[in-house]
């Protein structure tokens, strides 16, 4: 049923006094400091940048699933948590004969608990993408595996957000399958960032979006562009109009969207401003981090500035020239601002239409950043095409 919450506050003195009220949160599930629930669903993810985490595999079944990295180039992306770390790769080709390759298996999870089952593939090379990876429940009591999930169609070489609710009432392992159907149909199957959570997809689905992150999947959330005079920021799901530029997919999900400019709507030098609504300023630091797409061979500049309250001036935090990668790559800043300020994302387009530059998933937290952005050089040579490290 529909419901509200409602925060009263009554006063027993004619003098009145204070209340305050600050990061109210709603969880689909249950609270975290509850007690009685000795399963803590983060130990069933991976982003595989360390190891494969708690998950593991029967080499019985075939050559299986890799840890791999991209080599830096412009060529082929690489991993989906910053562009440029690890995920998992199963290389169908290598298998002699059709029929499953490797089966990657889960922690096991505790029974009657409803669970939200989050991941990221991308596939490349096959002529029939359905099929080709599965998701399988196996009850080790009972020597049952039950599919709940398979590719039925996917962008090639798209990062694509899937999600599966499920629950069973005795102890169980989430298993992952890729498929090779025929020898004359095979290829390579990436997998990253799995993520486990506590209640059904749809519940966690309803619930409104921390008001400092922004994904662009209904709107443009706190920003505003200037458009007098100059490019203009789009929103936009599925791939540029312009080939060989431009991002195939939104980092969020593979199919929503992302905001971009379109090079062959602008002249060269032309600039498109993106600028966030007043933010709160504080005596600490502060991080933004955000995905971003440069590729073509064109490519101008993104840069990001911070412009204070009652000050003209734009200071710059970051920036980015030329061609980055085929990938989505995270951008991390860390600043400071003791008075209110505004965020501004700064695109300039390039020499050629070939130069669309994208941004998607900003999100503002308060405090330090918690990690170091990698800084991506592109190659560019063809010496570094589709190279794998192991």
């Amino acid at each position: 049923y529909n419901f509200q919450v409602i925060f009263e506050v009554a006063f027993n003195s004619a003098k009145g006094g204070y209340v305050a009220l600050d990061d109210i949160s709603f969880s689909p599930v249950y609270c975290s400091n509850q007690t009685g629930i000795p399963f803590n669903p983060a130990t069933a993810g991976c982003n595989f940048e360390e190891d494969l985490c708690n998950f593991y595999q029967d080499h019985k079944d075939g050559p299986g699933w890799s840890r791999v990295k991209v080599k830096r180039n412009v060529y082929r992306a690489g991993d989906h948590t910053t562009g440029f770390g690890y995920y998992l790769l199963a290389n169908t080709k290598f298998t002699s004969q059709p029929g499953y390759i490797g089966r990657l298996y889960g922690p096991t999870l505790p029974g009657n608990l409803q669970f939200c089952l989050r991941f990221y593939y991308a596939l490349y090379g096959f002529f029939k993408m359905s099929g080709t990876l599965a998701v399988y429940i196996f009850e080790e009591n009972h020597v049952v595996q039950e599919k709940i999930w398979s590719v039925l169609d996917s962008p090639k070489g798209v990062w694509t957000q899937a999600e599966i609710s499920f629950k069973k009432p005795m102890p169980c392992k989430v298993v992952f399958v890729s498929w090779c159907k025929s020898f004359w149909d095979c290829g390579l199957v990436a997998l990253d960032d799995i993520s486990l959570s506590l209640g059904s997809c749809q519940a966690a689905d309803v619930l409104l979006p921390s008001p400092g992150e922004c994904t662009f999947e209904k709107d443009e959330c706190m920003f505003t562009q200037k458009k007098r005079g100059r490019g203009i920021w789009h929103r936009r799901r599925g791939p540029t109009p312009t080939s060989y530029t431009g991002p195939r997919g939104d980092h969020t999900t593979g199919v929503g969207y992302y905001m971009y400019i379109e090079a062959s709507d602008m002249v060269y030098g032309q600039r498109a401003y993106l600028v966030s609504r007043s933010l709160r300023g504080t005596s600490g630091k502060q991080c933004l981090t955000f995905f971003y797409h440069m590729y073509g061979a064109g490519t101008g500049l993104l840069s990001v500035y911070l412009r204070k309250e009652d000050d003209d001036e734009e200071i710059p935090l970051w920036r980015r020239t030329g061609e980055q990668s085929i990938s989505w790559l995270r951008g991390l800043i860390e600043y400071e601002s003791d008075r209110n300020y505004q965020i501004i994302f700064e695109a300039i387009r390039g020499v050629s239409m070939r130069s669309d530059t994208a941004i998607d998933d900003i999100v503002f937290q308060a405090g330090p950043c918690l990690e170091v952005e990698e800084i991506q050089f592109s190659s560019g040579h063809p010496d570094s095409l589709n190279e794998i490290e192991y």
